[in-house]
């Protein structure tokens, strides 16, 4: 049984198959269009084209420079848009999502994207598991038999309801996934697993999650990356 056949979701929310994509679907007024995963189209496809190589802010966070391209777990992988930057750059990218019915949108998306001939290759280097990388992150890991140089963490930060309103998208994605107020424990099981090290991406203004002070910063214009570094990305 598939993932958007099983999964549970709060009343006016629905998974429907539309022109051959799972969808995520609410009243639209409060929600905007229904939502999707669509590597091969759209902002994904832009951001692949255009979006500065090695030269992005999630690239170099997580280490990747010439002659390092080091394997990554995304523990909180969402719609999967920072992971498929990361493996277009060649990276090997474990995804974990907890949230059955986003997992269910990234499982379809990830299917859609394996049969198109420009970003098969991509999608080859991403792997998806729905589980809670809070809970069980060393077990997923294992059981994907892959190895956890660097993790990537992006929990939600609680926003006030004015700057919650700004994006009708990641209001229907904020309805399933809630605010991370696990988010100290979540980077406390990174830390205990990731060999070479921790990114946690913040809003640009936000304290860091509770916890050991990060070694590093590294700052753009609307959010910023705390690195938690064990040791070198050797070339």
């Amino acid at each position: 049984m598939s993932l958007s056949e099983t999964a549970v979701l709060p009343e006016g929310l629905r998974l429907v198959y539309d022109e051959g994509r799972l969808v995520l679907a609410g009243d639209e007024k409060l929600y905007g269009k229904p939502l999707s995963v669509d590597f091969a189209a759209g902002k994904a496809a832009h951001r692949r084209q255009f979006g500065g190589g090695r030269g992005q802010l999630v690239a170099k966070a997580c280490g990747l420079a010439k002659g390092v391209t080091p394997s990554i777990v995304d523990a909180t992988a969402g719609l999967g848009r920072d992971a498929f930057v990361l493996a277009s750059l060649g990276a090997c990218v474990l995804l974990i999502e907890r949230v059955e019915a986003i997992a269910a949108l990234l499982e379809d998306g990830l299917r859609r994207a394996a049969k198109a001939p420009a970003i098969a290759e991509i999608v080859a280097r991403m792997t998806l598991r729905h589980g809670d990388a809070v809970a069980s992150l060393e077990t997923l890991i294992e059981g994907a038999a892959f190895d956890p140089q660097v993790i990537h963490l992006d929990p939600m930060f609680p926003h006030r309801e004015k700057s919650a309103l700004v994006k009708k998208d990641m209001r229907l994605f904020r309805e399933l996934a809630g605010d991370d107020d696990d988010a100290p424990r979540l980077l406390e099981a990174a830390l205990d697993v990731a060999t070479h090290r921790v990114v946690v991406k913040r809003p640009r203004k936000a304290p860091p999650i509770e916890g050991p002070a990060p070694q590093h910063v590294l700052e753009g214009k609307t959010s910023r990356y705390d690195l938690y570094v064990k040791q070198s990305l050797h070339r």
